[in-house]
């Protein structure tokens, strides 16, 4: 059972216990039944005067039900009360409307730019995990010798295949099936080959060099234990996906240095909006990946473009020829911060 399906699981069976015994467990009123009615603030004890506490804010009346318990629980993760509502739509499509909104004191009617990131890339680690399986690197080889070895089974595979597909063709059955089959025998041998054929010592990454000594210590791990390097990249990578924050604002900055206009938060709502939106469309990649609908991401390589575009021309007011021109740079930077948390992911993984 995976984990999406036993928290639908728990939620289902707290609904259905609700039904069978609504009032279980809660306090009632004969007026308003798990709803308390208190005159001074549950948390700081201040006099009430509205339905909200002048003085830290708590509203005036506590909901003791299980039903009000999921209420808070998805406004607190997904701010149902419409909050996501306006920023999704905003965030695709006016992008730069909605960072310099947020920018300019719109703090109430959007989600923020932290919390929609970090809430993407638990959804992006969530669907990757339900989508693309286990990677199996057993049969991995890390020398010329198993390289060899995996060789001749793959061609041993081959040939027991093709006399299958022989015999179903005499019968005139369908042979469909073992011809993918033996595409995908086939594309793993091309891959042992190219390895063989780049090898020039005993270990096939041996030309396989750094500056970094912590991304060296990372390559030689790998070759001993793919599996547990690999496992350990997918935690630190979920772990510190916060820093893309930090490593991208610098070059953000340098689009515009020196401004007096726009400073280091200004860059910062910038990027974290935007690595929001490029985590979601993760998201929907690897969901239509797994769908027939598989040749639109073709489509999709074209959005971080404009996209940027968008943002830039929406939050700094550029015009469209100095959009273009800091699109281009946005987009080199991107990589330039991409490949340097790489790195850092690859040198915590060789720790």
């Amino acid at each position: 059972m995976s984990d999406a399906q036993a928290i639908g699981d728990v939620v289902e069976g707290a609904l259905k216990a609700r039904t069978v015994e609504p009032h279980a467990g809660e306090h009632a009123s004969a007026q308003d039944p798990g709803h308390t009615h208190e005159t001074a603030c549950l948390n700081c004890a201040t006099p009430l005067v509205g339905s909200y506490c002048h003085a830290c804010g708590q509203a005036a009346h506590v909901h003791r039900t299980l039903g009000a318990f999921f209420h808070d629980l998805l406004h607190g993760v997904f701010h149902f009360e419409g909050k996501i509502w306006r920023t999704l739509p905003m965030l695709v499509w006016r992008p730069g409307e909605l960072t310099r909104r947020y920018i300019d004191g719109q703090r109430a009617r959007f989600v923020s730019p932290l919390a929609l990131f970090l809430f993407s890339v638990f959804l992006a680690f969530a669907v990757y995990h339900q989508t693309a399986g286990e990677t199996n690197f057993a049969g991995v080889p890390t020398n010329a010798a198993d390289a060899a070895k995996a060789e001749r089974k793959i061609e041993q595979k081959i040939a027991a295949l093709e006399a299958e597909r022989d015999r179903l063709q005499s019968k005139g059955a369908d042979t469909d099936a073992i011809d993918q089959q033996i595409d995908a025998q086939q594309t793993g041998l091309e891959i042992v080959r190219e390895v063989r054929s780049n090898s020039s010592g005993p270990e096939i990454d041996s030309n396989l060099q750094s500056d970094i000594g912590a991304v060296n210590a990372a390559i030689k791990k790998f070759k001993a234990n793919p599996a547990l390097v690999a496992y350990k990249a997918q935690n630190y990578a979920y772990k510190y996906s916060w820093a893309l924050i930090p490593i991208s604002v610098p070059f953000l900055w340098l689009l515009f240095p020196f401004s007096r206009r726009f400073h280091l938060y200004d860059h910062t709502v910038f990027v974290t909006y935007s690595l929001g939106f490029m985590t979601l469309l993760g998201v929907t990649i690897m969901l239509l990946s797994v769908t027939p609908l598989e040749g639109a991401i073709a489509v999709l390589v074209f959005v971080p473009p404009f996209h940027m575009y968008r943002q830039l021309r929406g939050a700094y007011g550029t015009s469209r020829f100095g959009g273009i021109v800091r699109t281009f740079a946005l987009s080199v930077f991107a990589c330039i911060a991409l490949m340097l948390f790489v790195i850092l992911i690859a040198a915590e993984s060789g720790a």
